[in-house]
């Protein structure tokens, strides 16, 4: 049990630091990631909070990854509530400025994605499940075995991509940088930290369970 609290624990530092990354590249104001303009436009088209279309988009993937059978962990329902909910708290505290120079912003975003990606070193690392559009690539990718897995994954984010700018979402050279520079950055962490997520097998909740009794 005391393991488990210590994986949850760094689960959720985890989670925390991904928000964190998140917000900081929205307040970059150059241009939004995929799922961040998704989100953004969801929140301009029904005023909700920003960090609650996250976890209602999350909770959906999860439905929706239940129904192609894959592993739904501990860490994959904490995703999913979690980032949302950080990333409300971050904006309430109101103590991280919007930038409004080209060069602070691409300082910002790429400060962001790095904190992003520390951030999925901590909550891949503790194998409690992985997020929810993860598991949806992995879902599609079995049930379209002959297209390649990076396809898969440019079509799903192209496709909130192109939601989020159509309902209003800003798109620019963050938007560039974000979809082909998170690939590098991750890279480049996680062979900082030595560490392999090919290694990684995660933990459905039951799998979970039955360790802590």
């Amino acid at each position: 049990m005391i393991n488990f609290m210590k994986r949850i624990i760094r689960l959720i530092f985890g989670l925390f630091l991904y928000a964190l990354g998140s917000f900081l590249t929205i307040q970059a104001n150059i241009g939004l990631a995929p799922w961040e303009a998704f989100s953004m436009g969801g929140t301009y088209l029904t005023r909700i909070s920003y960090g609650n279309i996250v976890v209602i988009t999350g909770v959906i993937i999860i439905l929706i990854d239940f129904v192609f059978k894959e592993k739904i962990g501990f860490g994959t329902i904490l995703n999913a509530i979690l980032i949302g909910k950080f990333v409300d708290l971050i904006q309430f505290v109101n103590i991280i400025p919007r930038m409004s120079n080209l060069g602070l912003g691409l300082l910002m975003l790429l400060l962001g994605l790095l904190i992003i990606c520390i951030g999925s070193y901590f909550y891949i690392g503790v194998s409690l499940g992985c997020g929810p559009r993860d598991a949806l690539m992995v879902a599609l990718g079995k049930r379209m075995p002959k297209v390649p897995i990076g396809a898969i994954r440019t079509l799903i984010e192209g496709t909130v991509l192109i939601i989020g700018w159509l309902l209003g979402a800003k798109i620019g050279i963050g938007t560039i940088i974000s979809v082909f520079g998170i690939g590098l950055i991750l890279q480049f962490t996680f062979k900082l930290l030595r560490f392999d997520v090919k290694n990684i097998k995660h933990e459905s909740v039951t799998d979970t369970l039955n360790q802590c009794h």
